[in-house]
Parts: C-alpha cells; sequence; structure tokens
C-alpha cells in the first residue's frame, strides 16, 4: 500500500542530506559481495511510525525486529523477538515472552523498549497507523522477560497487526536522544542495519553484528539505489550496475525474457491498483459523477495495455485471495452511452478533471492517457500533471489532485488495516480520499471486535458491496509483482505482503 509520510518529517530528512551512522561502517565489500537493488524513489524514513510508503516498508522489514513477524510465505505469524505468548481467556490479554536480544549498537532489547514503542505506536500524533492500536487498553512491564498488552475490546486482528512494520520494536534511549533524526539514523533490531544513506543516491544496510539470529545474509552489503525511469533501471540490470529492478513495467517483458542474463520475477502478489478519486472536488463529491467515470472505464482495457493481460480486474478494495475477498462483489458494467447522460444530467459536461502522476512511471502515464481517452468519451476533459516521484504522497495528504493512482500491498494478513484505512474516514482520511460514509465506518468497527469468522466475513462482504455503491475509488486490477534480477542471483523472492527477504539473497 502504503506511501505516507508526513511533511515536516519529510522536510527534517532532505536537511540532514547524507550521513554516516555512529556505529562503525564496514569497508565496501568486494562487488560480488555488495547486492545492488534499483528502485523508483528513495526511502523517506525509517523511523516506522511515520511512514506508509513501500520503499521505506522494504527496508524496514529487514531492518527492525517485531514481537511477531509474518512468515516467508506471508500466510501465517510467527515468533520473531518474542520467542513465546499467550492469550487469556477472555480474548484481551496478550503475554508475551521476550527472547535475548540486542539492537545494532549492542544494547540489549527490555521489556521497557517494548512498552516505549508500542505506546508511541499508539499515542504518538506522528503515527500514521495509531487508529488500529487505540484497541491496547495497557502495555505493561510484568517483569524484565514477560510484557502484557490488555485491549479494550476483543480483536480478531490484533496479533496479525503486531506484525506490521509499523509495530517495530525501538530502543527508548536511541528514539529519545535522537528525535527527528531517528528515522535517518535508525538503531535496529533486525537481520540488517543501515550502514550509509546518500540521499537521493542509494542507502545500503549491512548485517546486524548482534541480530539474534546470527548473521544470515550471503552478502557483505546491500545497496538500496533511486534509479527513477523504468527503463534505465532495466539497462542498469543489463548492463551489470545492478543485481536487482524492483516494479518493471508488464510492457518490457516480453524483450526481457529473451535476455539469457536477466530473471524475470513475477510472485504472487497482494497487490491493488486503483483509481484515487478527491471527493473534495465539486464534481467528484457527486455519487452520480463518480458512478459514471467507473462507468466509461474500461478497466479490461487498461489490464491489456499495462500489464499485457498478466493482471485481471479487480473487484473489491480487497486483494482477490486473501481472506475475506468477496469474490461476488458486482462491478459497476462498463456503459459509456449510461456515463454521458449522468455527466450531463448533474450539469458537468466540459468540466476538467487533473490526474496526477509521477512522472518516469510508464505504467501510471499509460493509464492516466488511457483515462484520458475514455472520460473524454462521456464530456469530461482530464489533464495530465506530472510530478516528481516524491512528491505524489504530499499531493495525496494536501489533497492537491481530482484523480490519481495508487497502490496497496497488503502489510498484515488480515484485511483491517486496508479497509481502516481506506474507507473508515479516521486520521487518514480514506487513503486520502476524503470519502466518508458512517455507515460503513460502524461496519469497519464492528468488523474489527467480530471473533466469529462467518459473521466477521458478513460483515467484510457487507463493507465491499457498500463502497461499491458509493465508487469510494475505482477498483482497477491485482497483479504480481515485477520484478527482475541479473542471471547468478539466487534466491530472490517477494512474498505476497512485498517483503523482501534480503537474507536469501546470494550473487554467485
Amino acid at each position: 500500500m502504503r506511501r505516507h509520510v508526513t511533511r515536516t518529517l519529510a522536510a527534517a530528512a532532505l536537511a540532514i542530506g547524507a550521513f554516516a551512522v555512529a556505529a562503525p561502517l564496514s569497508v565496501p565489500a568486494l562487488a560480488a559481495d555488495v547486492l545492488r537493488i534499483g528502485r523508483d524513489e528513495d526511502s523517506t524514513t525509517l523511523d516506522p511510525i511515520k511512514t506508509t510508503q513501500n520503499v521505506d516498508i522494504w527496508v524496514i522489514n529487514n531492518v527492525h525486529a517485531f514481537l511477531v513477524r509474518s512468515n516467508r510465505e506471508g500466510n501465517d505469524i510467527e515468533a520473531d523477538l518474542a520467542e513465546s505468548w499467550t492469550v487469556s481467556d477472555d480474548k484481551l490479554t496478550f503475554t508475551f515472552k521476550l527472547r535475548e536480544a540486542k539492537f545494532s549498537d549492542g544494547s540489549p532489547v527490555t521489556v521497557g523498549d517494548v512498552v516505549f514503542s508500542l505506546t508511541r505506536l499508539r499515542d504518538n500524533e506522528e503515527s500514521t497507523q495509531r487508529s488500529l492500536f487505540q484497541v491496547m487498553e495497557s502495555i505493561e512491564a510484568i517483569d524484565d522477560r514477560h510484557v502484557a498488552v490488555t485491549l479494550s475490546q476483543p480483536s480478531a486482528a490484533f496479533l496479525s497487526t503486531l506484525a506490521m512494520y509499523a509495530a517495530s520494536i525501538l530502543p527508548e534511549s536511541a528514539v529519545t536522544n535522537l528525535g527527528d533524526d531517528f528515522g535517518a539514523q535508525p538503531v535496529s533490531a533486525g537481520a540488517y542495519r543501515v550502514a550509509e544513506w546518500r540521499r537521493g543516491e542509494y542507502l545500503a544496510l549491512e548485517p546486524n553484528p548482534h541480530y539474534y539470529g546470527g548473521n544470515q545474509s550471503k552478502v557483505d552489503r546491500v545497496e538500496w539505489h533511486v534509479v527513477p525511469d523504468d527503463n534505465t533501471r532495466v539497462l542498469q540490470v543489463q548492463a551489470g550496475e545492478l543485481e536487482v529492478a524492483l516494479g518493471v513495467p508488464f510492457s518490457m517483458l516480453p524483450s526481457i525474457e529473451r535476455d539469457p542474463n536477466i530473471q524475470v520475477h513475477l510472485d504472487p502478489s497482494t497487490r491493488e491498483d486503483s483509481l484515487l478519486l478527491n471527493h473534495e472536488n465539486k464534481l467528484l463529491a457527486n455519487r452520480d459523477v463518480r458512478l459514471a467515470v467507473d462507468m466509461a472505464i474500461n478497466e479490461q482495457a487498461i489490464v491489456q495495455v499495462v500489464t499485457f493481460g498478466r493482471g485481471e480486474v479487480a473487484n473489491s478494495l480487497v486483494p482477490k485471495g486473501t481472506l475475506y475477498y468477496h469474490a461476488a462483489n458486482k462491478n459497476h458494467p462498463n456503459d459509456v452511452a449510461t456515463a454521458a447522460k449522468l455527466i450531463e444530467d448533474a450539469g458537468f459536461k466540459g468540466e476538467t478533471l487533473e490526474f496526477v502522476v509521477p512522472a518516469g512511471n510508464e505504467v501510471r502515464e499509460q493509464t492516466a492517457i488511457i483515462v484520458q481517452e475514455q472520460l473524454k468519451a462521456i464530456g469530461l476533459d482530464v489533464d495530465i500533471r506530472k510530478v516528481d516521484p516524491g512528491q505524489v504522497w504530499s499531493t495525496f495528504v494536501d489533497g492537491d489532485y481530482d484523480l490519481s493512482m495508487a497502490y496497496w500491498t497488503y502489510d498484515i494478513l488480515d484485511p483491517d488495516q486496508k479497509v481502516a484505512f481506506s474507507v473508515s474516514a479516521d486520521d487518514n482520511k480514506s487513503y486520502f480520499t476524503r470519502y466518508e460514509n458512517p455507515e460503513v465506518t460502524k461496519l469497519v468497527n464492528e468488523a474489527r471486535t467480530e471473533l466469529d469468522a462467518e459473521k466477521r466475513r458478513d460483515l467484510y462482504y457487507r463493507i465491499q458491496e457498500k463502497v461499491k455503491e458509493d465508487v469510494h475509488w475505482v477498483d482497477l486490477y491485482y497483479s504480481p509483482f515485477s520484478n527482475i534480477t541479473r542471471k547468478g542471483v539466487s534466491g530472490f523472492y517477494q512474498n505476497p505482503m512485498g517483503v523482501i527477504p534480503l537474507q536469501e539473497i546470494s550473487i554467485n
């Protein structure tokens, strides 16, 4: 999902510029021991409570540790810093037993750090996922190995939610001493630590010498390089300047697949691409106009053009194949004549909408052009505004857009996070579409507390049906991850929730 950072944090991060962490840096390894990954934009922060951006989360999942985490396949929960846990009979109190572990600076992970991290996640005003954790009524250290979290009400999603990136366990002393700088100079308990960060160029990781699981990395250094242009990322892999390129457009795959030195990875994902509609726009505040936009857009045509048939039309904000996905949820028909009449009856024929896209992103630009043509047929003009990829999210937060595209990849196994973020009108303003429906908000809250699986499924089915009826946004398509590696790179994998286990990757 998940593309958010506060503006104040972004400004602070930019002011920091290039830096090296206080811990001793490893000498850059020989080329064979450096894994170079190309991605379309730089991270913004590695403070886990202050972001929802995938470019941050990919790194956070390898740098930070959690009480529990999703397993490699992304279909279950496993132990991390908590070696075991118990749940009270009333399902309200979770007691975690901590393993012996250290942070990257050598300091021990304590129950105090757990209490501090979870309290900060719940209470800090900059915590982007804080609404998910308000259910934590108390967080208490029982002794030097046990922490108890008591909920205000039952929560079917709670354990899954603790496995998300935002619930990273952080050292209280480092966060307190570094303040806003912690996101650029994190002290962490995961398998890797930050070695160097040259803003706008690359972010380098090295194995964490204090990781409780030992050094599992098969390379000495991992560099996340910023290469905004899709074509350039591919060319750099072909030229041996990168070992991995993430987010390769599907249109490039036929020619890439003919290159014997390149491996294409189409891993199953929980990704859904959608067209965001800003409900504060005078046109899009009208449900009939939103419906007309949806009916004018031929999603199957978009799937064919931008995914080369490798994706499929989405019918829900809940990804296909995941928990409580509503397979029978019906899309609005593609009906240009009816859509045109809706626009005319609403008195908006000839009006203009602005479509914001990140410059250099081929898929977004192609989609915008298709939408521009399809909405022209119903009497709406579309201006396409290209912005720097790093600025797209701020346009969402500020509401400085009419139409735009976003995608979400699950962070947790449960639908609660995405559904709440996207349609419940909480602090994130329904994924910054400004969509509000009190009935939907009530259903989201009910689904969180319902422990009966069948009743909970019915609640999520009703949510999916209702937001589709409201046209909160336009569901476009589901698709696999599309990444490439050079021949000789082994073990690359991106699990359905987007996690890239760096320790499994080797270079031969």
